[in-house]
Parts: C-alpha cells; sequence; structure tokens
C-alpha cells in the first residue's frame, strides 16, 4: 500500500465493534476526504503518521478545529482499542464488557489532547498508549467510590464548578441552577461531617438541620439569587439536593453505551475491510506501529534504562551490595543480615529506600519527558515495572 494511501486511512477509520468483538473498519468520507485534499495540496510533506498527528494536534489546539479533533479520534482508535483489551483482561469481575471500556477511552479522547505536549513527547500514539489505560483505571476507581457514595456525601465532595457544570449540561434554566446552587451552598455549609474522615455513607440530614437549611436558604435569597423568588420548604429544597445530586452522578460518572460507528457530523461512513487491529496482523495500524513507533518506543526504553541505571549507581556501596545479594543471589532479609552482619531493621530500610528512590526518578522522568499526570495507579505500575527491572538487570550476571 502506498505511504500516503496509509495516512489517509490511519486518519479517517473507526473500529466497529459486535457482540463485544472486532467487527470491521469504518471510513468515515468526510474525513478521508480531508486528508486527501492536505496530501493532495502538500506533495513534498512527509508521510510519517507522527507528522499528521503532531498537525492536527497543533489545528486543534490553536484553533478549536473540530475536524482536527476527528481525524486524532480516528487515529487513537488503536491505543484505545488496545486499552480496552488490557482494561478487561485485568479487570475480570468487572460489570464492563470490551465496548464498555472502548467506550470510556474515547471519552478521554479530549482529556489525552489536553495533556498530551508534544515538546516533552515527540508521539501522541506513545503518550496514549501510556495514558488511556490509566485514565481507565482512574474512571473504575471513581466510578466505584461514586456507586458507594450516598447523595449527601456526594453533594459534600463536589465542587461548585462541577456542580454548575453538571446543572448546565442538564439543561437548567439560570435561574433555577442559582437556586439549586444556594439550596447546595446552604446544605454544605451547615451539614458538617461527624462521621470519620473519607466515608461515604453520610445520612440524611435530620429534621433541624433541614429545617436551619430553609431558614438560611431563606434569608440568603434575597442578596444571592439573580431575581427575587418566593420562599421556599423544606420539601422544595431536599428535592432539589436530591437531583443535583443524580446530576452530578451523571455529569461526573456518564453511563456506558457501546461506540459502534464513525464520529461524523453527517454520519456518512463505508466499511474498510481491514483485520482486527491486532499486534500479530497486517493491519494498516500494526504496520504503522512497526514502522514508526517501533524506533520511538525503543528510544524511551533506553533512556528509562540509563535512568535506572545512573540512579543505582548513586546507592550507596552497602546498599548496592544488599540489592545483588536480594535480587541476583536470591538471598532472603535474615541471610542477608547473617552475610553482612547488620541489623534486619537496616537491611529493610536500605532495600526499601533503594526501591523509593529508584521509583521516585522513574516518576520524575515520566513527568518531564512524558509530560504524564501522576495517579496511585501510575505509581502502582511504575512500582511493578521497577521490581521486575531489577529481577532481569540483576538476573543478567547470576
Amino acid at each position: 500500500m502506498h505511504p500516503r494511501q496509509k495516512i489517509t486511512e490511519m486518519f479517517s477509520t473507526f473500529v466497529q465493534l459486535e457482540g463485544d468483538r472486532f467487527s470491521k473498519w469504518l471510513i468515515d468520507i468526510k474525513l478521508h476526504r480531508s486528508i486527501q485534499n492536505c496530501l493532495k495540496c502538500s506533495q513534498e510533506v512527509s508521510n510519517s503518521e507522527n507528522f499528521w498527528a503532531l498537525y492536527w494536534h497543533k489545528c486543534w489546539r490553536e484553533e478549536s478545529n473540530s475536524l482536527a479533533r476527528m481525524h486524532l479520534s480516528a487515529y487513537l482508535q488503536e491505543p484505545n482499542y488496545w486499552a480496552a483489551k488490557k482494561t478487561i483482561a485485568k479487570f475480570t469481575n468487572s460489570q464492563y464488557s470490551l465496548a464498555d471500556y472502548f467506550q470510556m477511552a474515547n471519552a478521554e479522547i479530549e482529556t489525552i489532547l489536553k495533556q498530551f505536549n508534544p515538546e516533552k513527547c515527540s508521539s501522541l500514539k506513545a503518550y496514549a498508549t501510556i495514558a488511556v489505560p490509566s485514565r481507565l483505571k482512574d474512571i473504575l476507581r471513581q466510578r466505584k467510590e461514586a456507586d458507594i457514595c450516598t447523595n449527601w456525601a456526594l453533594l459534600r465532595k463536589v465542587s461548585k464548578k462541577q456542580l454548575l457544570e453538571a446543572l448546565a449540561q442538564a439543561g437548567l434554566s439560570p435561574i433555577l441552577i442559582d437556586q439549586y446552587r444556594l439550596a447546595w451552598t446552604c446544605f454544605k455549609e451547615l451539614y458538617v461531617q461527624n462521621q470519620p474522615g473519607g466515608t461515604k455513607s453520610l445520612p440524611e440530614p435530620e429534621s433541624q438541620l433541614w429545617e436551619a437549611i430553609v431558614n438560611l436558604y431563606n434569608r440568603d435569597r434575597q442578596n444571592q439569587l439573580t431575581q427575587p423568588t418566593p420562599e421556599c420548604t423544606r420539601e422544595k429544597i431536599e428535592q432539589w439536593l436530591t437531583q443535583a445530586a443524580v446530576y452530578v452522578r451523571g455529569y461526573l460518572y456518564p453511563p456506558v453505551s457501546s461506540l459502534n460507528a464513525a464520529i461524523s457530523e453527517d454520519d456518512s461512513t463505508t466499511t474498510f475491510d481491514l483485520p482486527d487491529p491486532s499486534p500479530s496482523s497486517d493491519s494498516l495500524i500494526a504496520q504503522m506501529i512497526a514502522q514508526e513507533d517501533a524506533q520511538n518506543q525503543q528510544n524511551q526504553q533506553s533512556q528509562i534504562e540509563n535512568v535506572l541505571l545512573k540512579k543505582l549507581q548513586t546507592l550507596e556501596a552497602k546498599t548496592q551490595e544488599i540489592l545483588k545479594f536480594y535480587y541476583q543471589q536470591g538471598l532472603t532479609q535474615p541471610q542477608i543480615v547473617e552475610r553482612l552482619q547488620m541489623s534486619q531493621p537496616t537491611v529493610s530500610r536500605r532495600l526499601f529506600k533503594a526501591r523509593e528512590s529508584m521509583l521516585s526518578e522513574l516518576i520524575q522522568w515520566s513527568q518531564d519527558t512524558l509530560n504524564i499526570s501522576v495517579t496511585s495507579n501510575l505509581v502502582n505500575d511504575m512500582s511493578s515495572a521497577l521490581e521486575e527491572w531489577l529481577k532481569v538487570k540483576y538476573g543478567e550476571h547470576r
């Protein structure tokens, strides 16, 4: 296939799922025509997928170009598909299907594009391959929290900005949003959490507290609402707050529906016969990854190796000796204590500090080089990767 034809298809095709499995690729006619026109007008421009990914990202960032976003949505189908496959394999007890995870990943495209910094990471696809699975883990954690949160706990937890955005998304009028906002402000001011910190099961306010919330609302409505409104009853404010919790829950953790068609304004698509996007297949995207991203991936692995080796060399000689005994010779901590005539707490502390300092260096490199936001899930993944790296590195010298 001609390189320019590959670029055209890469930025204009979407995955379609059927029965929770890959079915086929769909060409979005509008996107197909758009990228072809760009290529015709730019005969001397690079045929590299990375060039066009960065070009469309710049268009999207500087001009809020919706067409650019659609091209990038098509381009990120492959990493999103594999993020979904990876997540469903890891969370086997989850209620969500492959199609659900794929939809979640596609819904995160805006966030991925905002967080991607071309000055720190030259490959959008490489960044998405790392960032999307991490985002999916965060979404699952947040949804789990939302599922066990009472309405009152959720209303205490949500910020004013999130509340207003949720109400606006629900289609409420400005006047009603103003009333909801004031009711929530009075609730949050008076409903002091007396349970242990972090609880998700805060009970409904008692009658005396409801009375105080209503009184505060009716007092403040005269100078905090943009238009005059009559006095409110407990029933009305309770109804507003309960409904507000529903809106917030829907805004923060929207229901998942499978994405089985291309994202297009005129919905004009046609089937494009490509194999399942599999690392072992000859699909266009798999080929392009092999040709264009392999070098980037190899460079990043080499950089990570150098970062960890340099940090390892800065550790004290005694600590390096402990690491060799532990990972290279497979000695237990008691055996190391006997070999080095050191106390058990000292050996344990040195092992912990060594791994902690190397993990910190790895996280810092990820932030500086890949512009990745650090989350608890990402730290856990990096910690596991570091442990595996130490075993492999010292295992080479056995």
